[in-house]
């Protein structure tokens, strides 16, 4: 005997069967979606994001032109000369002052995979001393970042660095920012920037 099933459960299973898209946030070519924020350096070269410091040695910020609230982001990262960078998520920015939550992108016994709050709390959630062996200098590293509500974790090369919920996070909302740290001397490789919007 055939069965009917009405048309709000089917339109709710397909929901749930329906694959999540996911968004490359870099394309490889240019920085189409992004807008710079500062006078250092921000490139493409051999299909990977680069910044590097400029002249004026200062804080500089890559961020995209949209915001995102609820993701999972996954990218690859590479230091070279001091590394010192980071991922802002819920982010606003003017001029070079930035309000929002950084994830350390950092040379090793520096917190990668940290949680820092810029002109705020500072930090939320740093690195345990059994952990920054995670980090591999001078090589690609994977990172994740998974933000919904007031939970955000990050994971460093597939261990867990970050498992916490904050009521102030969980009321945010604004872009995705990749940082250079002021001082001189910084360059990071960036690529397979993927985002699933959740």
């Amino acid at each position: 005997m055939a069965r009917y099933f009405p048309l709000a459960l089917c339109l709710l299973l397909f929901a749930f069967a329906a694959p999540t898209k996911k968004l490359r946030l870099f394309n490889g070519k240019d920085l189409s979606g992004w807008k710079v924020y500062g006078t250092e350096k921000w490139y493409v070269e051999d299909g990977n994001l680069i910044c590097e410091s400029g002249p004026d040695k200062k804080y500089g910020y890559l961020a995209t032109e949209k915001s995102y609230k609820n993701f999972d982001l996954s990218l690859q990262f590479k230091q070279e000369a001091n590394g010192n960078s980071g991922v802002f998520f819920r982010s606003s920015i003017e001029g070079t002052k930035i309000s929002g939550w950084q994830v350390e992108v950092a040379p090793k016994d520096h917190d990668t995979g940290g949680i820092y709050e810029s002109y705020g709390r500072e930090w939320l959630e740093q690195i345990p001393p059994e952990k920054e062996t995670i980090l591999k200098p001078e090589q690609w590293n994977d990172l994740r970042i998974r933000v919904e509500g007031d939970h955000v974790q990050t994971f460093l090369n597939g261990k867990r660095m970050v498992d916490m919920h904050d009521e102030k996070i969980g009321a945010a909302n604004g872009s995705i920012a990749l940082q250079i740290h002021d001082g001189g001397g910084i360059k990071v490789r960036w690529r397979k920037l993927v985002l699933k919007e959740l």
